[in-house]
């Protein structure tokens, strides 16, 4: 079973690397578009934002095409401090934020 588990992730590693090889530039505007989204989301203790406190950057926002009408977007945050007691609840504010916007 467990090489079966290998098979496919591998598979679908290869096939997410292949489709991210064809078109490069429109998932680096998709990423930007992405980030623009989020990037305005206000910290829940701070009276900052996500990017102003730098827990969210352009390179941490990354989009590899699935097929020609599905995206896989992958969001990397960096909570301020090791222990955020926060960092689930802001998970969940870029997941509301990006799925309001982007049919999930």
């Amino acid at each position: 079973m467990e090489w079966v588990s290998r098979l496919l992730s591998w598979t679908l590693c290869r096939f997410l690397w292949l489709s991210a090889a064809r078109q490069p530039q429109i998932m680096e505007e998709k990423a930007l578009e992405v980030y623009d989204l989020i990037r305005t989301i206000q910290d829940p203790e701070k009276p900052n934002t996500l990017e102003e406190l730098e827990v969210i950057t352009e390179s941490c926002v990354e989009v590899q095409e699935i097929n020609e009408d599905d995206y896989l977007v992958i969001i990397r945050f960096t909570p301020m401090v090791p222990h955020c007691s926060l960092e689930t609840l802001i998970g969940l504010c870029l997941r509301v934020k990006t799925s309001v916007v982007f049919t999930v």
